[in-house]
């Protein structure tokens, strides 16, 4: 009862209170009314939080600055900038080799990519401008304002700077931006790829272009059309060797570890001579414990003027130090290191250090040249022709001067050789374990049989195609 005699008095009272109220609320609307308009607008149209968007647009423009100079960086890369990212072993390097291998795909990602980031960074900045109070009843010069700013900064800080920067520092851009340049084409694999499947084939309908690439069988189509009617075959063979010869690693052409001869550091001095004089080599990597630890060089020319002394002689006084390469190297950029240290010899190491083989210019010229032959160069087994479609070569022989002597595109076992170079190496990669004498191994038209095998090494293998197969 108590608490209704409370609501009772109170609601008594609420007349009272409510004009009391009216009263008050007009005298503040009169005092008000005035700035209104003005509070409604405000409301209305509420004041960007410029940091943000300023934060975003930087955003956007740094990822354009990367995807623009991503496109030049990564597409000014040539087969020397990519032999140094293998030979590296690093995650960057690697990432960027297989960024590379669909470059139509990776052109597209970027260029969708780039688009979009134009696009938001338009938009964005054109709300921002539109937001400046003395640009909003000036439309004509607003519209000026907003073409001029976004055209210079889009054009220099998105274009021009980022592409004048990849291209003299392509190789530290690409690395260093290769995480997210694969992060790029990973999201926007499937659109381009749409893109370029639909652009081939209007190509292809437009142009009647092969979207094919070009393989050696067909530039030995142009060498045999283009040359002279009576140009030989070793001129044809040098024109050939030219054009590949770019493309060519050490590894392809070295003499493998298990053909080197070397000296043993403490041999004596009259053991030294005599392997010398067997071997009939120029020169002779000299070793301790074994070929992984070469120490040095020797010149045989430089044995010369002491074959007098005693055996007790310290012939290590005419050690050379020894030239290192990576397997990788391209012979193209050893010749030139020859040339620069006037120098003949070199020692081919693997990714870990370990000595893979050794390379000589000789090697390398006869790439080009064919085969040089000198006076100490044995008769000894390279390959014989059973008939026009059966050979048979040693295991060590290198895949390049089996399909040469063959007569067979050089790229016929490209897809199939995996890391090898040698007619063994490939037989292993084909059988996927060590095979035994007399067993066959087929591939494509070839077949592969094992003639011999010796502490665990193939030494002879015939190789037979069938008739019709696509020859040179």
């Amino acid at each position: 009862m108590r608490g209704k005699r409370f609501i009772t008095q109170d609601l008594n009272y609420f007349p009272i209170i409510f004009d009391q109220s009216l009263n008050i609320l007009a005298y503040l609307s009169a005092s008000i009314l005035p700035i209104r308009s003005v509070l409604l607008q405000e409301l209305a149209a509420p004041a960007p939080n410029v940091i943000v968007f300023l934060l975003v647009i930087f955003t956007l423009l740094l990822l354009n600055f990367i995807v623009s100079g991503a496109e030049v960086a990564f597409f000014s890369l040539n087969y020397k900038d990519l032999n140094v990212l293998k030979t590296r072993q690093s995650n960057a390097g690697r990432m960027i080799t297989r960024l590379l291998e669909k470059p139509k795909s990776l052109l597209a990602s970027l260029q969708i990519a780039n688009i979009l980031f134009n696009i938001a960074f338009i938009f964005i900045t054109n709300y921002l401008i539109a937001q400046v109070e003395t640009l909003r009843d000036l439309e004509f010069l607003s519209f000026i304002v907003r073409i001029a700013i976004i055209t210079v900064v889009l054009l220099f800080f998105g274009q021009i700077l980022p592409r004048v920067w990849a291209t003299q520092n392509n190789m530290r851009f690409a690395t260093y931006f290769a995480w997210f340049v694969h992060l790029i084409h990973a999201t926007l694999e499937p659109v381009s790829n749409f893109f370029v499947s639909m652009s081939e084939g209007i190509e292809a309908r437009l142009f009647h272009r092969s979207t094919r690439p070009i393989n050696y069988h067909e530039i030995d189509e142009v060498i045999e059309m283009s040359v002279e009617p009576g140009a030989s075959q070793e001129e044809k063979n040098i024109v050939r060797g030219i054009l590949k010869f770019g493309n060519i690693a050490v590894k392809q052409i070295m003499r493998t570890r298990l053909d080197v001869n070397g000296l043993e550091y403490d041999m004596p001095f009259g053991e030294v001579v005599k392997t010398v004089a067997d071997l009939h080599y120029s020169r002779l990597p000299v070793y301790r414990d074994n070929l992984d630890t070469i120490v040095g060089v020797v010149h045989t020319k430089d044995l010369l003027q002491h074959l007098d002394k005693k055996n007790d002689f310290d012939w290590h006084e005419v050690l050379r130090q020894p030239f290192f390469v990576h397997e990788h190297k391209l012979i193209e950029d050893l010749l030139n290191e020859f040339q620069t240290r006037h120098m003949h010899f070199a020692v081919v190491v693997d990714e870990f250090g370990g000595t893979s083989g050794i390379v000589t210019l000789e090697d390398i010229m006869e790439e080009v040249i064919g085969d040089i032959k000198d006076e100490f160069d044995e008769e000894e087994f390279n390959f014989s022709k059973v008939n026009d479609h059966t050979y048979v070569f040693e295991g060590k022989t290198m895949l390049n001067d089996v399909c040469r002597i063959m007569n067979i595109a050089p790229d016929t076992f490209e897809t199939v050789k995996g890391e090898s170079d040698s007619l063994g190496g490939l037989i292993l990669e084909l059988s996927g374990k060590f095979p035994e004498e007399n067993s066959v191994i087929s591939y494509a038209h070839f077949d592969f049989t094992i003639l011999e095998v010796t502490k665990m090494r193939i030494q002879k293998i015939q190789v037979s195609f069938k008739p019709g197969t696509e020859t040179e």
